[in-house]
C-alpha cells in the first residue's frame, strides 16, 4: 500500500499549489478531482484527454474523481436517461486517466428513489465495461445521503455488477453509524481508500475525537490483499459541516500514524 492526498483538501489552492504542499509533505502521489480551486478542466478532459494528461507535467496521479454533473446533487450515474452520454463522456475520462497513469477512476452511486438502485447497477455496468477495455479500475463510493447508505446496501450493488470496486472510506459508514467491524466486511473489494477521522453523526474529527483505530483498518485491509492507494482526505468545505478541522494538521497526524503502520509515501 502507499500513500496520497486529495487535491480538494486544499480548496482555496490552484492544482500546482496543492501539488507543491502534497510534495513539502513527503507524499507521491495525488488524487485530482473536479472540485475547488485544484479542480482539473473537465472541458479539456473531455474534448482532448491526452493534451489534459500532459498539462500535469508528469505529476502522479493516484486515482480520479468524476461527476457526471456540475456537482453530488446534479450526479447522474443513476439516471437512466443519462446513460448514453455518461458513457460517451466516460470514455474520454479513460483516455485521460491512462494517459496520465491513474490506475483507478471514482464516481457516485446516485441517491435513493424508485426504481434507482437497478438504473444505478445498469449505469455502472456501462461505466464498467468502459473502464476494462482502457485498462483502468472503476470504483464507486458509498456515502453519506448516497444510494449505497449501508454494507449490506453496498455488497449488492457489488454482486449486482461483477467486478466493480469500491472507493473504500470507512468515514461515511461511521458517520451514518455504523461500526468499524461492520465495515470490515467491505475491504477485500475496495479498489481506492479514502481515510479520515469521523465519529457517528460526524464526517470528519480531529485525530483524539473519532472511533476509527486505522492501525485495525490497516491490518484488515493487508488480510484482504488490498494494495493501492490509502489517501488522506481531509476536507475543508460546506458538505456535512466539515469547516472546523485544521487540514494540514490532521493530514499530518494521519500521514505520521500510517507511516508508523509501514505505510510508505
Amino acid at each position: 500500500m502507499k500513500l496520497s492526498v486529495t487535491s480538494w483538501s486544499f480548496p482555496a489552492c490552484t492544482l500546482a499549489e496543492a501539488w507543491g504542499i502534497a510534495q513539502a509533505l513527503g507524499f507521491r502521489a495525488m488524487d485530482l478531482g473536479l472540485l475547488h480551486g485544484a479542480a482539473l478542466d473537465r472541458h479539456r478532459i473531455t474534448t482532448d484527454p491526452e493534451a489534459a494528461a500532459r498539462a500535469l507535467g508528469g505529476m502522479p496521479v493516484s486515482n480520479l474523481y468524476w461527476l457526471f454533473g456540475a456537482d453530488i446533487v446534479e450526479n447522474a450515474v443513476s439516471d437512466p436517461a443519462a446513460k448514453t452520454r455518461n458513457e460517451a463522456e466516460f470514455a474520454q475520462v479513460c483516455r485521460f486517466a491512462k494517459a496520465a497513469g491513474c490506475p483507478s477512476i471514482f464516481v457516485l452511486p446516485g441517491v435513493a428513489g424508485p426504481g434507482a438502485f437497478d438504473a444505478a447497477a445498469t449505469g455502472l455496468a456501462g461505466l464498467l465495461a468502459i473502464a476494462r477495455r482502457h485498462g483502468v479500475i472503476l470504483t464507486v463510493e458509498p456515502h453519506v445521503g448516497g444510494l449505497l447508505a449501508s454494507p449490506g446496501a453496498t455488497l449488492r450493488m457489488l454482486a449486482a455488477v461483477p467486478g466493480l470496486k469500491l472507493a473504500l472510506d470507512y468515514a461515511h459508514f461511521v458517520c451514518m453509524g455504523f461500526r468499524q467491524e461492520e465495515i470490515d466486511v467491505l475491504a477485500p473489494h475496495a479498489g481506492h481508500v479514502h481515510l479520515r477521522q469521523a465519529r457517528p453523526g460526524a464526517l470528519q474529527a480531529k485525530w483524539g475525537e473519532g472511533v476509527l483505530d486505522f492501525t485495525a483498518m490497516v491490518g484488515v485491509l493487508r488480510s484482504a490483499g488490498y494494495q493501492g492507494y490509502l489517501a488522506v482526505e481531509y476536507v475543508h468545505q460546506g458538505y456535512m459541516n466539515t469547516l472546523f478541522d485544521d487540514v494540514l494538521t490532521e493530514t499530518v497526524r494521519m500521514r505520521d500514524h500510517l507511516q508508523a503502520c509501514g505505510i510508505v509515501a
